[in-house]
């Protein structure tokens, strides 16, 4: 079957999630987006193999794929706002970020069981949250209109440095609110050790996504199938934009387009002068009409003759190069949270 295909050795990656489990008590997998590239429905039966009892998604939307295939609660990371679905839904976890949602969600009518909800409280990635004030409030109000309140969460940016202070700070108004239960993110092992130490009486729910699923590259490889293979002279013409070759070579033409996330590059954040000093190469490079792409044949990584096409791609293979033949894979370098590939095999 020709396509892009995630290739998981399954020893190696089902030992890398036990691992994970294992140094994380209380873990709660997050399954989001294109399921960081495995597909949200295959991770909500890996977690479900995995015997956790709650599964974390991105959005409400996600809700219906996971749970015809995960037995436990489901967390929404997004926070609830009026109109949002499944308040009554006894295996759904509602976010909520503002005080006015509380009362909003609490005059719901007609529900057959209370909604459960975690509070977000404020942090410095200031995405979304309560002051500390507004959090002793939220749970007030949420007990007092006979919410299940689940417990406090905060969104921790990525642990380029140490949280201890922030997170310190954040808990006594966790602790100040009532709250036994903290469900929380970006916190490496060493953090969430020490946490456990020094909070005895708090619960910890660490929400994992990448170290879990990706945690371990070596357990996985994309490759694309080759489509064709044409000769291509110098002058000729090829492609949707009528380019012509410089020079002798091949056109190879891959699995793999804009649908699939190729070519489609997301912002690094990168500030230092190395990776600014690398973009600037990359856009030289680009208006030179030469871009690298991310496939590799014959050891090197091959230039795209043009852009990526939306399900396929035209690679340029100068004369002399080592070629594929067609139904052939080759490695492709990806992004697996930004990559959709046509089929996952694990074995």
């Amino acid at each position: 079957m020709s396509g892009l295909t995630l290739y998981v050795d399954g020893d190696r990656w089902r030992t890398h999630l036990h691992a994970v489990l294992e140094r994380r008590p209380g873990l709660v997998p997050v399954a989001k987006g294109n399921g960081y590239g495995f597909g949200n429905g295959r991770l909500a039966r890996r977690a479900q193999w995995l015997g956790v009892d709650t599964l974390a998604v991105g959005t409400y939307g996600e809700v219906a794929d996971v749970a015809q295939r995960f037995d436990g609660d489901v967390l929404v990371l997004t926070p609830w706002r009026p109109g949002s679905p499944h308040p009554d839904d006894p295996r759904v976890i509602h976010t909520v970020s503002h005080v006015e949602d509380v009362r909003a969600l609490a005059a719901v009518r007609g529900l057959a069981h209370p909604p459960r909800v975690v509070l977000e409280r404020m942090t410095s990635m200031r995405r979304h949250g309560l002051s500390g004030s507004g959090l002793g409030e939220a749970s007030g109000l949420a007990h007092a209109a006979g919410l299940a309140v689940m417990g406090a969460a905060l969104h921790l940016p990525l642990p380029t440095r140490s949280h201890h202070a922030e997170v310190d700070r954040l808990l006594t108004d966790v602790a100040a609110a009532g709250a036994t239960t903290v469900w929380l993110s970006h916190l490496t092992t060493d953090e969430l050790a020490s946490l456990r130490a020094r909070w005895p009486d708090l619960t910890f729910r660490p929400r994992v996504g990448t170290e879990l699923w990706l945690g371990d590259r070596r357990a996985l490889q994309v490759r694309a199938s080759v489509l064709d293979v044409h000769p291509l002279g110098r002058g000729e013409a090829y492609g949707y934009r009528g380019r012509t070759a410089s020079r002798n070579g091949h056109l190879v033409v891959v699995a793999g387009g804009t649908a699939h996330g190729i070519g489609l590059e997301a912002p690094t954040g990168e500030r230092s002068l190395r990776a600014r000093a690398a973009s600037l190469a990359r856009g030289g490079l680009d208006a030179a009409g030469f871009v690298r792409s991310p496939y590799t044949i014959g050891g090197k990584r091959r230039l795209f003759a043009e852009p990526p096409h939306m399900q396929a791609s035209l690679l340029f293979l100068p004369a002399g190069a080592p070629l594929p033949g067609v139904g052939d894979e080759v490695d492709v370098r990806v992004s697996h949270t930004t990559t959709r590939v046509d089929r996952v095999v694990i074995d």
